[in-house]
Formats: C-alpha cells, structure tokens, sequence
C-alpha cells in the first residue's frame, strides 16, 4: 500500500491522527479493495490504540503537575510503572 509503513508506535500522535483519519477516509470512499480495506483497518485500530496511549500518559502527566501553597506550578517526576 501508499500507507507509511512506520509502526504506530514510532509515530507522534499528530502522525497517527492524520493517517488514521486518511484510512478513515479510504475506507468510506468505498474505492479500495477488500484486501487494502482489510489492512488499513487493522492499521487503523493499531494507530487508534497508539493515539489513546498517548492521550493517557498526557493526561497522567498533567495530573502529576501540582500547585504548591505559594503559587509555584511544580511536575512529580513521572514513572513509567513498566
């Protein structure tokens, strides 16, 4: 296929995003094959869980910044629990 062939999780979320909506866009306009939609979706659903992740440890990060009694804004390291 013309897709990039970059594993979803090399890709920033903005990469993932913009390809995810092209597949979208493939996938209603009806002209791929069965075969090429078949994959696209599969490509699709690892780029969405790839989005989703990133979505999650950016929302863990901001939870992790605080502010302190005297007003200053300060992070909790973050730690990836592997």
């Amino acid at each position: 296929g013309n897709l990039s062939e970059k594993s979803p999780d090399q890709m920033s979320y903005e990469e993932s995003l913009a390809e995810l909506e092209k597949i979208v866009q493939n996938l209603e306009s009806g002209k791929a094959t069965l075969e090429d939609s078949i994959s696209a979706y599969e490509r699709g659903i690892a780029l969405k869980q790839q989005c989703e992740k990133k979505l999650r440890e950016a929302q863990e990060k901001i939870e992790k910044i605080t502010i302190s009694p005297d007003g200053q804004l300060t992070s909790e390291p973050f730690a990836v629990n592997e």
